[in-house]
């Protein structure tokens, strides 16, 4: 698909990741591009979804609206996080099917893999177990996405696409506490150590489990990249290729933000999936995305953003 001058319904839009995919849309050339906005169009709602492709009649719909949050808010909310991310996805891609949206690119989770899949996971493996038991009501949920594109690709002609990113961070990341991912927690409290003058931070698990993270403007240039440049039933990976420890990623926080202190670890709290590094060989080869924003590069830059904005 050509971008320019297409126009483009984002939802989730206004999020963490939206806005970047959003100005990378800008820059290519696409427009105007629609940030559906909850209160006008709740797509867990039956209708609402059919009402927004009949008031906008979009050239290409990218799916990020999503319910999300740590492994804390996921304990806590499963029947939640299960039912709305399924039902804004499933009744949305039906509708795009309904209003013969020309491309819709449907943006899951790295938490659909299963519990022990083989480093690095590739996307053959996706159907090799269960996911681990903290996320999987969500995980799964994602999925369904992929299996609905696929059958929708096969009996309608749909081109949906189905993509599967790693951990995200970056500017504009969530900081609730509640609610946020792995670093944004982590920038948080050792900037809230170091301003209350407290020796010491509190982390979640055992410190031994390893995931990779991808910086969110590269994660954006590659949903872009998928739009413009792939037309497939497989899913695909977006990552970074690497992974690192959560002990050593909050060793690696504390000395960019300068907190020396303690580092207490609450082992009653879980670890969530053992590892995760993903093969990113298929989105180089489909449709030509690779990472460039090396890891402590992308910290430095989130920390400096969180420093400037946190009031």
């Amino acid at each position: 698909m050509d971008l320019a001058g297409k126009k483009v319904v984002v939802t989730g839009g206004s999020g963490f990741l939206g806005s970047h995919v959003v100005s990378e849309l800008t820059k290519r050339g696409a427009g105007p591009v629609v940030i559906p906005r909850k209160k006008d169009y709740d797509l867990v709602e039956p209708g609402a979804a059919r009402r927004l492709l009949a008031d906008t009649r979009p050239d290409a719909v990218v799916h990020l609206a999503a319910r999300v949050g740590g492994i804390g808010a996921n304990r806590e909310n499963p029947g939640l996080f299960f039912y709305e991310n399924l039902m804004m996805g499933v009744q949305l891609l039906e509708e795009c099917r309904r209003a013969n949206v020309a491309k819709v690119v449907s943006v899951g989770t790295v938490c659909s893999y299963p519990k022990f899949t083989p480093v690095p996971f590739r996307e053959d493996d996706i159907w090799n177990g269960y996911p681990e038991e903290t996320n999987a009501p969500y995980g799964l949920a994602k999925k369904m996405l992929l299996v609905q594109g696929q059958s929708y690709r096969e009996q309608y002609g749909t081109n949906a696409v189905h993509l599967v990113p790693v951990n995200l961070y970056g500017p504009r990341d969530n900081f609730d506490p509640g609610s946020s991912h792995v670093i944004p927690a982590l920038i948080k409290k050792c900037q809230e150590a170091i301003d209350g003058g407290s020796g010491a931070i509190e982390v979640w698990g055992t410190g031994s489990a390893s995931r990779e993270f991808l910086f969110v403007e590269d994660a954006a240039r590659g949903i872009v990249l998928a739009v413009e440049k792939y037309d497939g039933p497989e899913p695909v990976n977006l990552g970074a290729g690497f992974e690192i420890k959560i002990r050593d990623l909050v060793e690696l926080i504390a000395r960019l933000m300068g907190f020396a202190g303690e580092i207490r670890w609450d082992s009653s709290k879980p670890d969530g999936q053992p590892r995760r590094c993903l093969d990113v060989s298929r989105a180089e080869r489909l449709f030509g995305f690779r990472a460039q924003v090396g890891f402590e590069e992308g910290l430095r830059r989130t920390i400096e953003w969180y420093r400037q904005h946190r009031s």
